[in-house]
Protein backbone atom coordinates (compact mmCIF):
# COMPACT_ATOMS: atom_id res chain seq x y z
CA UNK A 1 0.00 0.00 0.00
CA UNK A 2 2.09 2.58 -0.83
CA UNK A 3 1.17 5.86 1.41
CA UNK A 4 1.86 9.47 0.19
CA UNK A 5 3.47 11.49 3.29
CA UNK A 6 1.76 14.71 3.97
CA UNK A 7 4.10 17.69 5.80
CA UNK A 8 2.94 20.28 8.31
CA UNK A 9 4.30 22.97 10.12
CA UNK A 10 1.84 22.89 12.44
CA UNK A 11 -0.69 19.44 13.45
CA UNK A 12 -3.43 20.31 15.85
CA UNK A 13 -4.76 17.63 17.75
CA UNK A 14 -8.37 17.71 18.98
CA UNK A 15 -10.84 20.66 18.20
CA UNK A 16 -12.32 22.13 21.85
CA UNK A 17 -11.46 25.49 23.27
CA UNK A 18 -7.68 24.81 23.01
CA UNK A 19 -7.42 23.30 20.04
CA UNK A 20 -9.43 25.95 18.04
CA UNK A 21 -7.65 28.87 19.61
CA UNK A 22 -4.00 27.55 19.03
CA UNK A 23 -5.63 27.02 15.43
CA UNK A 24 -6.38 30.55 15.18
CA UNK A 25 -3.15 31.85 16.63
CA UNK A 26 -1.22 29.84 14.03
CA UNK A 27 -2.75 30.28 11.57
CA UNK A 28 -2.65 34.20 11.62
CA UNK A 29 1.49 33.49 12.41
CA UNK A 30 1.67 31.73 8.98
CA UNK A 31 2.52 28.55 10.10
CA UNK A 32 -0.44 26.79 7.88
CA UNK A 33 -1.74 24.75 10.65
CA UNK A 34 -3.69 21.30 9.65
CA UNK A 35 -6.42 20.32 12.79
CA UNK A 36 -7.58 17.07 13.59
CA UNK A 37 -10.81 17.48 15.18
CA UNK A 38 -10.78 14.32 16.83
CA UNK A 39 -13.76 11.65 17.78
CA UNK A 40 -15.72 14.71 19.33
CA UNK A 41 -15.57 17.45 17.27
CA UNK A 42 -15.35 20.39 19.20
CA UNK A 43 -14.80 18.70 22.42
CA UNK A 44 -16.97 18.31 25.66
CA UNK A 45 -18.52 22.01 25.40
CA UNK A 46 -20.75 20.08 22.77
CA UNK A 47 -22.62 18.61 25.12
CA UNK A 48 -22.96 21.34 26.89
CA UNK A 49 -26.19 23.48 26.52
CA UNK A 50 -25.62 27.10 27.95
CA UNK A 51 -22.12 28.16 28.55
CA UNK A 52 -22.59 31.38 30.45
CA UNK A 53 -19.49 31.78 32.26
CA UNK A 54 -17.27 32.61 28.78
CA UNK A 55 -16.42 36.25 28.53
CA UNK A 56 -17.79 38.42 25.81
CA UNK A 57 -21.26 36.68 25.41
CA UNK A 58 -23.12 38.85 27.27
CA UNK A 59 -26.36 36.56 27.16
CA UNK A 60 -24.62 32.84 27.62
CA UNK A 61 -24.29 30.95 24.55
CA UNK A 62 -25.05 27.28 23.58
CA UNK A 63 -21.49 24.98 23.92
CA UNK A 64 -22.35 23.46 20.29
CA UNK A 65 -23.05 26.95 18.77
CA UNK A 66 -19.99 28.51 20.40
CA UNK A 67 -17.58 26.10 19.13
CA UNK A 68 -18.95 27.05 15.84
CA UNK A 69 -18.13 29.93 16.29
CA UNK A 70 -14.36 29.19 17.07
CA UNK A 71 -14.39 26.77 14.62
CA UNK A 72 -15.48 29.47 11.73
CA UNK A 73 -12.81 31.72 13.25
CA UNK A 74 -9.96 29.43 12.57
CA UNK A 75 -11.10 28.65 9.40
CA UNK A 76 -11.37 32.28 8.55
CA UNK A 77 -7.96 32.55 8.81
CA UNK A 78 -6.74 29.31 6.42
CA UNK A 79 -6.64 26.82 9.09
CA UNK A 80 -6.98 23.34 7.07
CA UNK A 81 -9.73 21.34 9.43
CA UNK A 82 -9.81 18.09 9.05
CA UNK A 83 -12.40 15.20 10.52
CA UNK A 84 -10.10 12.64 11.63
CA UNK A 85 -9.27 10.70 14.80
CA UNK A 86 -5.37 10.33 15.22
CA UNK A 87 -4.70 6.73 15.92
CA UNK A 88 -0.74 6.29 16.17
CA UNK A 89 2.32 8.79 16.51
CA UNK A 90 6.03 8.61 16.65
CA UNK A 91 7.66 11.37 18.40
CA UNK A 92 11.27 9.49 18.40
CA UNK A 93 12.53 11.63 15.62
CA UNK A 94 11.66 14.80 13.71
CA UNK A 95 9.74 15.08 11.66
CA UNK A 96 7.00 14.20 14.22
CA UNK A 97 5.12 10.85 12.63
CA UNK A 98 1.23 10.95 13.31
CA UNK A 99 -1.08 8.54 12.00
CA UNK A 100 -4.52 9.47 11.04
CA UNK A 101 -7.60 6.72 10.94
CA UNK A 102 -4.45 3.97 10.62
CA UNK A 103 -4.22 5.29 7.02
CA UNK A 104 -3.07 8.54 6.98
CA UNK A 105 0.67 9.69 7.55
CA UNK A 106 1.74 13.11 8.07
CA UNK A 107 5.23 14.38 8.86
CA UNK A 108 4.81 17.27 11.21
CA UNK A 109 7.34 19.95 12.48
CA UNK A 110 5.41 20.94 15.55
CA UNK A 111 2.85 19.20 16.99
CA UNK A 112 0.39 21.29 19.39
CA UNK A 113 -1.53 18.40 21.32
CA UNK A 114 -5.16 19.41 22.45
CA UNK A 115 -7.01 16.37 22.86
CA UNK A 116 -8.73 17.02 25.98
CA UNK A 117 -10.43 14.75 29.42
CA UNK A 118 -14.02 13.23 29.05
CA UNK A 119 -15.75 13.33 32.69
CA UNK A 120 -16.28 9.40 33.80
CA UNK A 121 -19.59 8.80 34.00
CA UNK A 122 -21.84 5.99 36.39
CA UNK A 123 -23.06 4.60 33.19
CA UNK A 124 -27.08 4.31 33.47
CA UNK A 125 -28.63 4.84 30.73
CA UNK A 126 -31.14 7.20 32.13
CA UNK A 127 -27.87 9.14 32.89
CA UNK A 128 -26.95 9.42 28.60
CA UNK A 129 -30.31 10.42 28.23
CA UNK A 130 -30.98 13.06 31.11
CA UNK A 131 -27.40 14.58 29.98
CA UNK A 132 -27.82 18.24 29.24
CA UNK A 133 -31.06 17.94 30.51
CA UNK A 134 -30.30 18.10 34.39
CA UNK A 135 -27.56 15.51 34.43
CA UNK A 136 -24.05 17.20 34.25
CA UNK A 137 -20.72 16.28 34.88
CA UNK A 138 -19.58 20.25 35.95
CA UNK A 139 -21.10 21.82 38.47
CA UNK A 140 -19.32 25.23 38.17
CA UNK A 141 -20.11 25.17 34.62
CA UNK A 142 -24.00 24.38 34.98
CA UNK A 143 -24.75 24.47 38.95
CA UNK A 144 -25.93 28.13 38.12
CA UNK A 145 -29.15 27.06 36.27
CA UNK A 146 -30.40 25.28 39.31
CA UNK A 147 -30.66 28.11 42.39
CA UNK A 148 -32.74 27.91 44.84
CA UNK A 149 -33.34 23.99 44.12
CA UNK A 150 -32.47 20.82 45.14
CA UNK A 151 -29.50 18.54 43.69
CA UNK A 152 -27.15 15.84 44.39
CA UNK A 153 -24.17 14.97 43.37
CA UNK A 154 -21.83 11.72 43.26
CA UNK A 155 -18.53 11.82 44.32
CA UNK A 156 -16.03 11.19 47.35
CA UNK A 157 -12.87 12.73 46.31
CA UNK A 158 -11.30 16.68 46.78
CA UNK A 159 -13.29 17.59 43.56
CA UNK A 160 -17.04 16.09 44.70
CA UNK A 161 -16.37 18.19 47.82
CA UNK A 162 -15.48 21.00 46.35
CA UNK A 163 -18.08 21.32 43.62
CA UNK A 164 -20.93 20.17 46.68
CA UNK A 165 -19.82 23.12 48.54
CA UNK A 166 -20.03 25.36 45.34
CA UNK A 167 -23.70 23.96 44.76
CA UNK A 168 -24.80 24.46 48.41
CA UNK A 169 -24.05 28.46 47.92
CA UNK A 170 -26.90 28.70 45.03
CA UNK A 171 -29.41 25.59 45.63
CA UNK A 172 -31.73 24.81 48.25
CA UNK A 173 -29.52 21.61 49.38
CA UNK A 174 -27.78 19.39 48.25
CA UNK A 175 -27.38 15.56 48.51
CA UNK A 176 -23.81 13.44 48.61
CA UNK A 177 -23.85 10.55 46.92
CA UNK A 178 -20.76 8.10 48.28
CA UNK A 179 -20.43 4.61 47.59
CA UNK A 180 -18.32 3.98 50.73
CA UNK A 181 -18.56 4.74 54.30
CA UNK A 182 -15.93 7.60 53.99
CA UNK A 183 -14.37 9.58 51.52
CA UNK A 184 -10.85 10.22 49.20
CA UNK A 185 -11.41 13.22 49.77
CA UNK A 186 -8.46 15.56 52.05
CA UNK A 187 -9.52 16.23 55.54
CA UNK A 188 -9.68 19.82 55.09
CA UNK A 189 -12.34 19.25 52.12
CA UNK A 190 -14.06 16.64 54.13
CA UNK A 191 -15.18 18.80 56.96
CA UNK A 192 -16.47 21.56 55.18
CA UNK A 193 -19.10 19.60 53.42
CA UNK A 194 -19.86 17.48 56.70
CA UNK A 195 -20.52 20.84 58.48
CA UNK A 196 -22.43 22.72 55.78
CA UNK A 197 -25.95 22.42 57.19
CA UNK A 198 -27.07 22.24 53.18
CA UNK A 199 -25.43 19.36 52.36
CA UNK A 200 -26.67 15.85 53.18
CA UNK A 201 -24.54 12.94 52.93
CA UNK A 202 -25.48 9.40 51.88
CA UNK A 203 -22.88 6.69 52.60
CA UNK A 204 -22.83 3.24 51.15
CA UNK A 205 -24.99 4.64 48.56
CA UNK A 206 -25.40 4.24 44.68
CA UNK A 207 -27.59 5.61 42.10
CA UNK A 208 -29.96 2.78 40.44
CA UNK A 209 -32.00 5.55 38.23
CA UNK A 210 -32.01 8.78 37.65
CA UNK A 211 -36.19 10.07 37.44
CA UNK A 212 -37.54 12.28 34.92
CA UNK A 213 -39.10 12.27 31.06
CA UNK A 214 -38.25 15.23 29.85
CA UNK A 215 -35.57 16.45 32.66
CA UNK A 216 -34.21 14.99 35.94
CA UNK A 217 -36.70 14.91 38.82
CA UNK A 218 -35.49 12.65 41.09
CA UNK A 219 -33.15 9.79 41.64
CA UNK A 220 -33.74 6.21 42.69
CA UNK A 221 -30.76 5.20 45.32
CA UNK A 222 -30.19 2.06 46.95
CA UNK A 223 -28.32 1.26 50.35
CA UNK A 224 -25.37 -0.97 49.41
CA UNK A 225 -25.46 -2.54 53.32
CA UNK A 226 -29.13 -2.83 53.81
CA UNK A 227 -30.40 -3.43 50.11
CA UNK A 228 -33.01 -0.47 51.37
CA UNK A 229 -34.15 1.36 48.97
CA UNK A 230 -35.05 5.16 48.54
CA UNK A 231 -36.46 7.91 46.03
CA UNK A 232 -35.27 11.48 46.20
CA UNK A 233 -36.92 14.48 44.51
CA UNK A 234 -34.06 16.42 42.80
CA UNK A 235 -34.01 18.97 39.83
CA UNK A 236 -29.53 18.53 38.86
CA UNK A 237 -27.94 15.64 38.99
CA UNK A 238 -24.13 16.05 39.06
CA UNK A 239 -21.63 13.26 38.65
CA UNK A 240 -18.21 13.98 40.01
CA UNK A 241 -16.02 10.49 39.88
CA UNK A 242 -13.64 12.35 38.34
CA UNK A 243 -12.10 12.79 34.26
CA UNK A 244 -9.84 10.95 31.84
CA UNK A 245 -7.52 12.81 29.67
CA UNK A 246 -7.70 11.89 26.53
CA UNK A 247 -3.90 10.91 26.03
CA UNK A 248 -3.20 7.16 25.84
CA UNK A 249 -1.78 7.05 22.46
CA UNK A 250 1.36 9.43 23.57
CA UNK A 251 2.10 7.58 26.94
CA UNK A 252 5.26 6.17 25.06
CA UNK A 253 6.62 9.44 24.35
CA UNK A 254 5.21 11.98 26.58
CA UNK A 255 5.75 12.37 30.53
CA UNK A 256 2.49 11.94 32.38
CA UNK A 257 1.29 12.20 35.53
CA UNK A 258 -0.38 8.78 37.39
CA UNK A 259 -3.85 10.01 36.29
CA UNK A 260 -2.60 10.55 32.78
CA UNK A 261 -2.75 14.17 32.35
CA UNK A 262 0.36 15.72 30.10
CA UNK A 263 3.02 16.84 32.22
CA UNK A 264 4.15 20.61 30.46
CA UNK A 265 7.38 23.14 31.93
CA UNK A 266 6.04 25.55 34.41
CA UNK A 267 5.31 28.45 32.58
CA UNK A 268 5.06 26.97 29.01
CA UNK A 269 3.15 24.33 26.59
CA UNK A 270 6.21 22.43 26.23
CA UNK A 271 6.55 18.68 26.92
CA UNK A 272 9.41 16.44 27.60
CA UNK A 273 9.76 16.02 23.63
CA UNK A 274 11.07 19.03 21.58
CA UNK A 275 8.74 20.38 19.30
CA UNK A 276 5.46 18.67 20.77
CA UNK A 277 3.59 20.96 23.15
CA UNK A 278 -0.03 20.44 25.26
CA UNK A 279 -2.85 22.49 26.34
CA UNK A 280 -5.99 22.56 27.50
CA UNK A 281 -7.67 19.45 29.73
CA UNK A 282 -4.98 16.93 28.01
CA UNK A 283 -2.61 18.72 30.43
CA UNK A 284 -5.02 20.65 32.85
CA UNK A 285 -6.81 18.73 35.95
CA UNK A 286 -7.12 21.69 38.07
CA UNK A 287 -9.34 24.50 36.52
CA UNK A 288 -10.70 22.70 33.34
CA UNK A 289 -12.60 26.00 31.82
CA UNK A 290 -13.33 26.47 28.16
CA UNK A 291 -11.41 30.21 28.80
CA UNK A 292 -8.30 28.74 30.54
CA UNK A 293 -8.23 25.89 27.68
CA UNK A 294 -8.28 28.65 24.95
CA UNK A 295 -5.46 30.31 27.15
CA UNK A 296 -3.38 27.78 27.16
CA UNK A 297 -4.22 27.12 23.11
CA UNK A 298 -2.63 30.81 22.69
CA UNK A 299 0.47 29.65 24.42
CA UNK A 300 0.94 26.32 22.25
CA UNK A 301 0.74 28.35 19.30
CA UNK A 302 3.29 31.24 20.40
CA UNK A 303 5.72 28.12 21.89
CA UNK A 304 5.61 26.18 18.44
CA UNK A 305 6.02 29.48 16.35
CA UNK A 306 9.09 30.63 18.72
CA UNK A 307 10.09 26.71 17.93
CA UNK A 308 9.59 26.36 14.40
CA UNK A 309 11.75 30.15 14.66
CA UNK A 310 14.68 28.73 16.69
CA UNK A 311 15.01 25.88 14.42
CA UNK A 312 15.38 28.17 11.04
CA UNK A 313 18.04 30.48 12.64
CA UNK A 314 20.26 27.49 13.72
Amino acid sequence: MNQAIEKAKVLIIGSGPAGYTAAIYAARAGMKPILYTGGQPGGQLTITTDVENYPGYPNGVMGPEMMEDFRKQAERFGTDIRYGLVTGVDFSKRPHVVTVDDQITLHADTVIISTGASAKWLGLESETRLNGKGVSACAVCDGFFFRGQEVAIVGAGDTACEEASYLANICSKVYMIVRRDEMRASQIMQNRVKNNPKIEILWNTETEEILGEQEVTGARLINNITGEKREISISGFFVAIGHQPNTEIFKNFIHMDSSGYIKTIPGTTKTNVEGVFACGDAQDNVYRQAVTAAGTGCMAALDAERFMAEQENH
